[in-house]
């Protein structure tokens, strides 16, 4: 029994995340600050558009249900995420704080 050589695959591009990716570099942490700002800010954008996709699902000027559920869905688990970067962070900065010198 043979089996069927395998064609390459063609016409992939690449996504350009391995070389946007730098070495370790020193820093002041303030790249650490934009990336939780822009997650927080990202947070209350997605907030804000579930709660007026809500309110216009309550008054019913909402032509589609499943925009609100996804807008919904979006902001919690977004919430969610934040919410565990914050806690791992104050566990990181307690573990910290309890070595010895």
């Amino acid at each position: 029994m043979t089996v069927p050589a395998i064609a390459p695959v063609t016409g992939v591009t690449g996504t350009g995340y391995l070389s946007a990716v730098k070495g370790p570099e020193a820093t002041d942490g303030s790249a650490f600050a934009g990336s939780l700002t822009g997650a927080v800010d990202n947070l209350q954008s997605l907030q804000s558009t579930s709660k007026s996709l809500a309110v216009q699902a309550v008054t019913g000027d909402l032509t589609d249900i499943h925009n609100a559920t996804l807008a919904a869905t979006r902001a919690q688990v977004t919430l969610e995420l934040v919410s565990t970067v914050r806690n791992k962070g104050v566990d990181a900065f307690n573990e910290i704080m309890r070595m010895q010198a």
